[in-house]
C-alpha cells in the first residue's frame, strides 16, 4: 500500500524532469461517474446495477512529439458507499484539431474492499479542447476482474 501511494505521488514530479525538453501542462479535472456492477440474481442470471457518483483530481500532460503525449492522472472517485483512487497513465493522440484519443492502463485502489484492494483496469477516453484551457471528456473504464466494475465518466478539465 505504501509503495503504491508513493508511486502515485511521484508521477507528477517525474514528469517535471521531462519538462525541460518538452511542453508540460498541469490541470484539474472532474465530473460525473456512472459505475456498472454485475450482480448474479439467483436463477435469472447476471443483472447490471448502476451507481452514480463524482470524481475529481489532477493531471499532467507531457508532450512527446507533435500530436502525441503522455498524460498521467490521479483521481478520487466517490459513489454512494464506495470510494477509490484511480491513476490512469494515458498515451494521447490528437486525431484531428482539438480532438484527442487517450488509451492506457488504470491503477485503482479501492478503500471499501476487505481483500484485493488493488485492481488494474483499462481506459479509453476522448477529449475535445473547447479552448486553450478547457476541455470536455468522456472516458470508459473496463474492469478485467469480477470485482472490478466498469465505469463511464463525463467531465471537464482545466489547464492551469
Amino acid at each position: 500500500m505504501k509503495q503504491f501511494v508513493f508511486f502515485l505521488i511521484c508521477i507528477p514530479f517525474l514528469s517535471l524532469n521531462i519538462e525541460a525538453q518538452n511542453q508540460t501542462t498541469f490541470g484539474l479535472k472532474g465530473g460525473l461517474n456512472l459505475t456498472f456492477f454485475q450482480v448474479v440474481e439467483s436463477n435469472f442470471g447476471p443483472s447490471t446495477e448502476t451507481e452514480v457518483g463524482y470524481y475529481g483530481g489532477f493531471f499532467v500532460n507531457v508532450e512527446i512529439d507533435e500530436g502525441f503525449s503522455i498524460q498521467p492522472e490521479f483521481l478520487y472517485i466517490g459513489l454512494s458507499d464506495f470510494k477509490f483512487l484511480n491513476a490512469p497513465i494515458y498515451v494521447s493522440y490528437e486525431v484531428v484539431n482539438n480532438l484527442n484519443i487517450l488509451v492506457g492502463p488504470s491503477m485503482n485502489y479501492f478503500f471499501d474492499f476487505f481483500v484485493n484492494k488493488f485492481k488494474v483496469r483499462g481506459d479509453i477516453s476522448v477529449a475535445f479542447q473547447l479552448s486553450d484551457i478547457l476541455d470536455a471528456h468522456v472516458k470508459y473504464t473496463l474492469g478485467f476482474e469480477e470485482l472490478s466494475p466498469n465505469g463511464l465518466f463525463f467531465g471537464v478539465g482545466i489547464r492551469l
